[in-house]
């Protein structure tokens, strides 16, 4: 099996750009780094001692401070270009990351968070076009593989040692963040070359051509519906499910961390493999399909007796992560497929907000569900809309040829 991996590695990974490796170890850099944001309902609610509904506020401004930071992202990557808004999004967003650690006021912490989530999210759409604008010819998918490969492995590096950081003191957090965030904004200006040549084509070649926007396409606006339906389940997995094992199951930071950790490692092992092994066998909604139906057993495994909770969080985790495996990167290609190298900034900013509001509504409904009605009430709810969710996916497909 080991020998399987390795060759799948090897041969995805074959005849990249320099760019592209280099882009993807900024991408390791700065998701090392990404450990504030899953621990902010613990710092909220354990450091700061509010309540659950004020750790949903704060995740709930994150998401907004997104939506904008999605739309303004992928509107100055086709303006300015891509390689600019990554630079400055990646340091403007460190700069306050570190503020945020000094300042425990709630309503000063509530305005940096809406600040640092929309430089931060500024940057998705630009990362995603550059790497398109850096990959050599017919290696688009792979390049964005890799880049995918390296942010999960980043993310379990990032996730374990926040667990370690949260158990010590929770502000390391944050200073670790924003300087992580810092030196990935410098390391794209350092080792990452130019695109104008790649921006000047782009202007020559739109001179004559109308550019469909992302909101014009019927399909696209149905399919990201969905996908924000899917994301908002999803993302409760990193924003409540952390705070449930804390109150609910007694498990600690550090163990937290390991958990979230997994998820990472399991991605940066299987997922390439798993992806060569199925791609085109299927339609893409499809294994979209089979994703989400995965991550609502994640979230059923939640409703069962905690007298083994550590072997449950690791089922619940592996499940959802199987979900995500199958379901992510064929909504990125669907994506990738419905935009082109004129309006890419512009679906990509599509695809970004699916997840910034997201962000808006799940911590919101998430949190307050819990605490009015129970967790159990909420992995129920989560499990039902997921399987809805899932249908939803499978008539979309029916209704245009699978989403081919």
């Amino acid at each position: 099996m080991f020998r399987q991996i390795f060759n799948a590695y090897k041969s995805s990974f074959i005849g990249l750009s320099r760019e592209t490796w280099l882009l993807s170890i900024v991408m390791f850099i700065n998701r090392s780094g990404y450990m504030a944001v899953p621990f902010m309902s613990l710092y909220v609610t354990q450091f700061l001692h509010r309540p659950p509904s004020d750790a949903g506020l704060i995740i709930t401004l994150f998401g907004v401070g997104s939506i904008i930071g999605a739309s303004a992202g992928g509107k100055l990557t086709d303006m300015i270009g891509f390689r600019p808004v990554q630079i400055f999004s990646s340091i403007i967003s460190g700069l306050f990351f570190l503020l945020f650690s000094m300042v425990t006021h709630f309503a000063l912490l509530c305005l940096l968070t809406i600040i640092i989530s929309f430089f931060a999210e500024a940057f998705r759409p630009a990362n995603f076009t550059a790497i398109a604008a850096y990959a050599a010819p017919n290696t688009e998918t792979r390049s964005y593989s890799l880049n995918r490969l390296m942010i999960n492995i980043g993310w379990a590096v990032g996730s374990s040692l926040g667990g370690v950081m949260a158990s010590i003191n929770y502000k390391l957090l944050f200073i670790v963040d924003g300087s992580v965030s810092i030196i990935a904004g410098l390391s794209i200006l350092w080792l990452l070359p130019s695109a104008k040549a790649f921006r000047k084509r782009t202007k020559e070649k739109l001179l004559n051509i109308k550019v469909r926007k992302p909101w014009e396409d019927a399909l696209f606006m149905k399919f990201i519906v969905l996908a924000t339906v899917f994301t908002t389940c999803f993302f409760l997995n990193f924003r409540v499910v952390p705070l449930f094992y804390k109150e609910e199951w007694h498990i600690n930071e550090w163990m937290i961390g390991m958990l979230l950790g997994l998820n990472g490692v399991i991605i940066a092992i299987f997922e390439l493999v798993l992806i060569s092994k199925i791609e085109n066998r299927k339609s893409p909604v499809f294994f979209i399909m089979i994703g989400v139906l995965f991550m609502a057993s994640s979230y059923a495994l939640l409703l069962l007796p905690k007298s083994i909770p550590i072997l449950i969080a690791v089922l619940s985790v592996t499940l959802i992560t199987i979900g995500e495996m199958f379901a992510l990167p064929f909504v990125n290609t669907f994506v990738i497929s419905r935009s082109n190298e004129y309006n890419r900034g512009q679906y990509a900013a599509g695809h970004t907000l699916s997840w910034s509001v997201a962000q808006v509504i799940g911590p919101t409904s998430g949190f307050y569900l819990a605490e009015r009605w129970g967790y159990n009430s909420l992995w129920l709810t989560l499990t039902f809309v997921l399987i809805c969710c899932a249908f939803g996916f499978r008539l979309l497909g029916q209704r245009n040829g699978g989403l081919e």
